[in-house]
């Protein structure tokens, strides 16, 4: 069993993540926030440790990385219509910094795992699938900020040996009943499942890297999917079982 830090821990992914992963590994939870969290069962409550503090003050990372093996990263404003000043440079830049400055002095940390966004290549034409090899291209100011988070690791894992994984996490659905009966004209080509998220964080737990930086698009097996899905597959063994097309019928508009 691993001690996993995870950050954002509040949030829809945050969440579930948790669940899954409380079975397993002692985690430690931390956000601003946990009054929407659920009530965590008897049997596991060793399981858990929980920090209601903001980690986008660099003060508040002393020690908090002590004896912990792996971080995930899944604190940010994810709206795609953030604004930079409102919330985006506390949230989307300072925080995610603040982070592998301090998994720079923390000798027990193994592996950053960090949520990146489809949103860092939404700009591409309709119909494009995109490598995580193509050159960047966000259609907003959210997906800016997860560019920069991807050179941010990039940089530590090569200059300071902070070794890190990002996900070019999609459109992550919770449970099947937030799939929508009427898709967008790419149909369901973003879908994200909950059950192959948490696979695809469990290999990026398990994997060995041959280097301290891999970028990897987080998608579920769908039919057509806006993100290459293969790189995943191969080198971290990922076997996504989900397809949201098969799931929904689809109707053209």
């Amino acid at each position: 069993m691993a001690n996993i830090l995870i950050t954002g821990a509040g949030g829809t992914i945050g969440r579930e993540v948790a669940k899954h992963l409380s079975k397993k590994h002692y985690l430690t939870l931390v956000d601003v926030d946990f009054s929407e969290f659920p009530k965590v069962p008897e049997e596991l409550e060793e399981h858990f440790i929980f920090h209601e503090t903001d980690l986008t003050k660099q003060a508040n990372w002393e020690n908090l990385l002590n004896g912990i093996d792996y971080v995930i990263q899944l604190a940010a404003d994810p709206s795609p219509e953030a604004e930079f000043y409102e919330s985006l440079l506390e949230l989307n830049y300072k925080l995610p910094y603040n982070l592998f400055a301090a998994a720079k002095q923390a000798p027990d940390l193994k592996r950053i795992i960090f949520a990146s966004s489809i949103h860092a290549v939404d700009a591409y034409p309709e119909g494009t699938q995109v490598k995580t090899s193509d050159p960047v291209r966000p259609n907003d100011l959210y997906g800016v900020s997860k560019v920069y988070l991807e050179g941010l690791a990039a940089h530590f894992a090569y200059s300071h040996d902070v070794e890190s994984i990002g996900i070019r996490i999609g459109d992550y659905k919770a449970t099947d009943t937030e799939l929508p009966n009427r898709p967008g004209p790419q149909g369901f080509a973003t879908y994200l499942s909950r059950r192959d998220l948490n696979q695809l964080i469990d290999r990026c737990l398990e994997v060995k890297l041959k280097e301290p930086f891999l970028l990897v698009n987080g998608l579920s097996d769908n039919t057509f999917n806006r993100l290459d899905i293969e790189q995943a597959k191969v080198l971290l063994d990922y076997a996504p079982q989900d397809n949201a097309f098969e799931k929904r019928e689809f109707e053209e508009e």
